[in-house]
């Protein structure tokens, strides 16, 4: 059974439930969302959408975008997300690589080529598209009123969502391309992840057997892999505004009783500085896309001692691969072990003699747009098995080089970031002109000072692992919505 098909069954079967609440607040229900994306599906159909059609996607998380996203799927399309924040040269090469007979996207993006307003607006967001109506692309569907700039013969997502829906007929193939997700890369070699209805289906079952989810459950989160996992389980999917505060998160996990939230560590860390105490409906609390420090984690259980706090470690190309709790990850760090614990694998993991760890499993994406099928991911993590749980050690293409030492970071910076006084703690290497090798320096945000710092370290640190310097920052810089640590300007940072 497919994705789509699974979900609307599960619509059918429970129309009048709220399936999703929008940001403003307004609800959704079950029954409507089945009928919008069957409206959808039989409109593009129409419309004379293939089998395969991959659809450029620039419409923001809303109940619109998961809708047109939905009936993408449900037709047979591939649905390519885009991003108007990767700049025009490397949007241009992605284009390039996906080759789109689609494009989806909001009218201020489209107007923002022809109107200096709507354009300058746009690009103080980091919004610009190119104009997409000069890049050979046939089709086209708007999201909102039609501005100047958006191509002519657009199809309107609401006239799409207005039109009649007929039950489709037989589902489509579970192993044909449904989403391609652009991840790192050049503008000489983009690199874009295809999944199939099946591997989002088996990803999605791996988060639900560790995270029960049913009918008055309320899945507070913009994460598009959470929600569909609570769409699908009859639970209620809560959307936060695009870009809203610390504040206002809180006030709606409060508002909607939410039962189970995701947070990126240093979104959690934000939210806790104006809300110490989370609601008590909560029952579990995920961070994600970046690695959880300790103090954040401690931050988390005092927020919501009722609550499971869970680490999910994950890629791109293999969602979910492991869990852990907070009590777990905090009782690794607490016993002296080095390297960041991410709990026992969902996915099937092996180690490759130098330590890389391989991944592969059901929920293994296809492979990479443009190269052949994937039957195992090199996911370039060092790691290690400890009684069956996976520990990372550091990233490959991170090493640095200290004489005849290999210094992985990550399998330091936990154990710092755990220090008294320390809130999050990164290493970085920066060029020495008088020996040729690199200079350590490690980075801190906290209230430690280097000289306490200086006399803690070797406690934790291999002696070759000690930093040559000690800075203290006010934030460690971050790059893209999932808030990653930007290494690349940390090292800048701290030249």
């Amino acid at each position: 059974m497919t994705l789509v098909r699974r979900l609307l069954d599960q619509a059918a079967a429970t129309p009048d439930a709220v399936a999703l609440v929008a940001a403003d607040g307004a609800p959704l229900s079950f029954g409507e969302l089945r009928r919008r994306v069957l409206a959808v599906r039989h409109g593009l159909l129409a419309a004379g959408l293939r089998d395969g059609d991959r659809m450029l996607f620039s419409v923001r998380p809303s109940p619109e975008s998961l809708v047109l996203a939905l009936g993408v799927v449900a037709a047979g399309g591939v649905v390519v997300f885009a991003d108007p924040g990767a700049g025009p040269e490397m949007f241009a090469a992605r284009l390039r690589l996906a080759r789109p007979r689609w494009s989806a996207a909001e009218s201020l993006l489209y107007a923002g080529t022809r109107l200096a307003p709507v354009r300058a607006w746009a690009r103080r967001r980091g919004l610009l598209l190119p104009n997409l109506a000069d890049l050979g692309i046939p089709h086209h569907v708007r999201a909102g009123r039609w501005l100047p700039g958006v191509p002519r013969g657009a199809l309107s997502l609401a006239a799409l969502e207005r039109g009649p829906s007929p039950e489709p007929g037989a589902d489509g193939d579970p192993d044909a391309p449904a989403a391609v997700i652009f991840t790192s890369g050049t503008t000489e070699h983009p690199r874009a992840v295809v999944h199939t209805q099946g591997s989002l289906a088996a990803a999605l079952d791996l988060f639900r057997a560790r995270l029960p989810l049913g009918p008055g459950d309320v899945v507070h989160t913009d994460q598009l892999m959470l929600g569909l996992p609570a769409l699908i389980a009859g639970a209620r999917w809560s959307l936060p505004p695009l870009g809203g505060s610390p504040e206002r998160f809180a006030r709606d996990l409060a508002a909607r009783g939410a039962t189970h939230t995701f947070c990126v560590p240093v979104h959690l860390a934000e939210i806790l500085d104006v809300a110490p105490r989370l609601p008590d409906s909560l029952r579990y609390v995920l961070l994600g896309a970046a690695p959880a420090p300790a103090a954040i984690l401690r931050r988390a259980v005092a927020a919501a001692p009722a609550a499971e706090v869970l680490s999910v470690y994950a890629m791109t190309e293999i969602l979910p691969v492991a869990l852990a709790t907070a009590a777990e990850k905090l009782a690794h760090t607490a016993s002296g072990a080095d390297g960041d614990l991410v709990g026992t694998p969902l996915a099937d993991a092996t180690l490759a003699p130098d330590g890389e760890l391989l991944l592969s499993g059901p929920n293994l994406c296809r492979g990479y747009l443009g190269d052949p099928p994937l039957d195992r991911l090199a996911t370039g993590d060092l790691a290690r098995l400890d009684g069956g749980r996976l520990v990372l050690t550091g990233r490959k293409k991170d090493m640095l080089i200290r004489g005849k030492f290999n210094l992985y970071p990550g399998l330091y910076e936990p154990a710092v970031a755990a220090l008294p006084g320390v809130d999050e703690a990164a290493i970085t290497g920066v060029p020495d002109p008088a020996t040729g090798d690199e200079r350590v320096v490690l980075a801190i945000t906290g209230t430690a000072t280097p000289a306490a710092l200086r006399r803690r370290l070797p406690g934790v640190l291999d002696h070759a692992a000690l930093p040559d310097e000690i800075v203290v920052l006010p934030a460690l810089p971050r790059t893209g919505r999932s808030r990653k640590l930007d290494r690349a300007a940390l090292r800048e940072l701290v030249r």
